[in-house]
């Protein structure tokens, strides 16, 4: 029911009285969407809140879980170039994750043996 009076309420708004010049429609239509959008938020208010609260309720355990996988996940991170060059994620009977490298995937260079690439300076830049 509130967004069926929502909409005729918008519909009204934007809609020019028979007495209304030309340069009043963008006002009603300014006013018809400000109004559209204070319900939208009036709306939202209680699921935002209840988000809000449930992202401080896992803000500790997030945090333990990045000092924990943090390191591990950036030493996983480093050994890896470019996730296009992987095949796709395959499970072993045993429940092992196994990501190969792709049969037509360059060879990998590791991270610290590879040379930055040259970058040209922007047109009146001089570097």
């Amino acid at each position: 029911m509130k967004h069926a009076a929502l909409a005729l309420l918008i519909a009204l708004a934007a809609t020019p009285a028979a007495a209304q010049e030309e340069g009043d429609d963008f006002d009603l239509m300014g006013q018809g969407a400000q109004m559209f959008f204070q319900g939208m938020m009036n709306q939202m208010r209680p699921a935002l809140e209840g988000m809000e609260g449930l992202a401080e309720e896992a803000r500790p355990h997030l945090q333990a879980l990045i000092s924990e996988m943090g390191p591990a996940l950036m030493r996983v991170l480093s050994r890896v170039d470019d996730i296009a060059n992987y095949d796709l994620p395959e499970l072993t009977e045993d429940g092992d994750i196994v990501i190969r490298r792709s049969e037509d995937a360059p060879e990998w260079v590791p991270w610290d043996e590879r040379e930055a690439p040259e970058q040209e300076a922007p047109e009146g830049i001089e570097l």
